[in-house]
């Protein structure tokens, strides 16, 4: 790998210097209570809510992982980067739902459809999922991509990015977060797009690359016999976690509740949408252009999860390179900082408050700052054991997101289509889903030491997708049964909280929100959905 010369970092100083009086700018702000900190006043338009989702979602874990899907015979796992069609679903069905009970967090929303017990259950597994999927994940990254780029050991490089993202964040909020998400989006989509276009000139364009890997390579549609991405349930499980982390989870969700109105927001989701479109392009064929290199012997790199950051190096002259290296910095800070302020969040308004209801706004700020420095070093402590679970990161996120989603997805999918849906039922697969979650992961683990012949192994060993989509089916049984076994719930748990319960005034606020513009361009998104999912068919 080449290393970065005096007008990279004169690029890097720029991004540094630019990032930092945005902060500056939005720290300056008032800050004196949880709306303003948490949910940046609710005044937030629809660009900066669309390119906050999108800076969120797209973290280091992204850029490296999702490259090293591609360099790494990973190509079925593309299905988690052209969700767009999913991020829609969260303006269209969720996010009105979410607006009218104006709710801070998700565990809150899940109070007022169902009891303070499922609530109290989301907030705390929320902040374990955020330390074994999001902190952990892209820290490890972070470390990969800032140890690669200015030559450093991987743990020191990992633990300074964190404390600079954390700076920023434990003063500014969310509106810091927010905004730095907005420039820090258009610095990584400009970054990558360059690499991406410089290197598919290295390898002769589309058709010579695809000569190269195979078009067999570029297939993500596997037999349904496929031990790795057997394709019906890579479908089921991948649809599943798609809408518990775009449509349930705090992370992304705030990001919405952030705006001015549900028109703002739902726009935010719209133009989020279109942006998830560009990982595809931009992350995972870099990947694959990275492979290609490698096997007609121009490049070289140990692990998959290597492959961008050595491209980056070796493709792009000096100053572009200082440029990209920017974006993969603004990739790891934004999620983090995501990360950080929604573990803050649920801490303070769910647990917290919950607990001490009388305590001032301005304590309640104080602590949220101090939530979001315990789960950063808790992160740091579970990297270690994250190595364990899987080779490839990629993977390892959607492994645990798989064991993590289905009784989230279900409770909220039937809280909000099915009025009959009570809190005992809610709590019941909650806190079953969880328990069945934490022990297919110990499973996974310890799977080596177990009999080869036994239950437990055959479920430690059964392949993650096919877990996912039968735990699925197994949680919405769960809730139905347990719900039609108790009492009816009462109209103030349902109304204006299902589809079945709203108002007619709300009905009509709510075809108030939207034109034929947001129509069409939601259309338009889900055919290039569809028109993408055609072109990685292995042909």
């Amino acid at each position: 790998m080449k290393t970065l010369d005096t007008l990279d970092w004169i690029f890097i100083g720029l991004y540094f210097l630019v990032l930092a009086g945005v902060a500056v700018w939005i720290i300056r702000k008032k800050q004196n209570n949880t709306e303003d900190y948490f949910l940046a006043g609710r005044n937030i338009g629809w660009f900066v809510v669309g390119t906050s989702i999108f800076a969120s979602n797209i973290g280091s874990e992204h850029v490296v992982g999702l490259a090293g899907a591609g360099a790494g015979d990973k190509l079925p796992m593309l299905i988690y980067e052209i969700q767009a069609w999913v991020v829609l679903m969260l303006g269209w069905i969720f996010l009105p739902f979410y607006a009218r009970s104006g709710v801070f967090t998700m565990p809150e929303f899940l109070e007022k459809r169902f009891d303070a017990r499922s609530r109290w259950v989301l907030s705390v597994f929320s902040i374990i999922a955020y330390v074994l999927t999001k902190i952990s994940v892209t820290i490890y990254a972070g470390g990969i991509v800032v140890s690669a780029l200015l030559g450093i050991d991987f743990w020191t490089g990992a633990l300074s990015t964190v404390i600079l993202t954390g700076l920023y964040t434990v003063v500014g909020g969310m509106r810091a977060v927010v905004y730095t998400e907005a420039l820090q989006a258009i610095v990584l989509v400009f970054g990558a797009a360059v690499l991406t276009i410089i290197g598919l000139n290295e390898v002769g364009g589309w058709e010579s690359m695809k000569a190269t890997v195979t078009p067999e390579y570029l297939d993500m549609w596997r037999s349904a016999s496929d031990p790795e991405f057997p394709w019906p349930t890579l479908l089921i499980t991948s649809t599943i976690v798609g809408i518990w982390y775009w449509c349930t989870d705090q992370y992304i969700v705030q990001r919405t509740l952030t705006a001015k109105n549900i028109k703002e927001g739902r726009r935010g989701t719209i133009f989020g949408a279109l942006l998830k479109l560009l990982p595809v392009f931009l992350f995972l064929i870099p990947g694959v252009i990275a492979l290609t290199l490698k096997m007609r012997g121009e490049l070289h790199w140990d692990s998959p999860d290597e492959a961008f950051p050595v491209l980056m190096s070796n493709l792009l002259p000096s100053g572009l390179r200082g440029l990209v290296a920017a974006g993969l910095l603004a990739a790891l800070m934004s999620s983090l900082a995501s990360v950080f302020n929604s573990c803050s969040t649920l801490f303070t308004v769910d647990i917290y408050k919950k607990l001490r209801p009388n305590t001032p706004e301005k304590k309640l700020v104080r602590t949220g700052q101090l939530a979001t420095v315990i789960v950063v070093i808790i992160g740091i402590i579970w990297i270690p054991i994250m190595a364990n679970i899987s080779g490839v990161l990629y993977e390892y996120l959607q492994k645990v997101q798989s064991y993590i989603s289905p009784p989230i997805t279900a409770v909220f999918l039937l809280g909000i289509f099915h009025r009959r849906i009570n809190a005992h039922g809610a709590f019941t697969t909650l806190v079953t889903g969880f328990v069945v979650g934490a022990f297919r992961i110990i499973l996974e683990l310890i799977k080596d030491d177990l009999d080869p012949n036994g239950i437990l192994f055959a479920l430690g060993d059964m392949n993650f997708l096919t877990f996912g989509a039968w735990f699925f089916l197994f949680c919405i049984i769960l809730a139905i049964v347990v719900s039609l076994l108790t009492r009816t719930p009462s109209e103030d748990k349902v109304k204006n909280l299902t589809f079945g319960t709203i108002t007619e005034e709300e009905k009509q606020n709510n075809k108030n929100s939207y034109n034929w513009v947001d129509v069409v361009v939601s259309i338009l998104i889900v055919a290039i959905v569809i028109g993408v999912m055609i072109l990685f068919n292995g042909k």
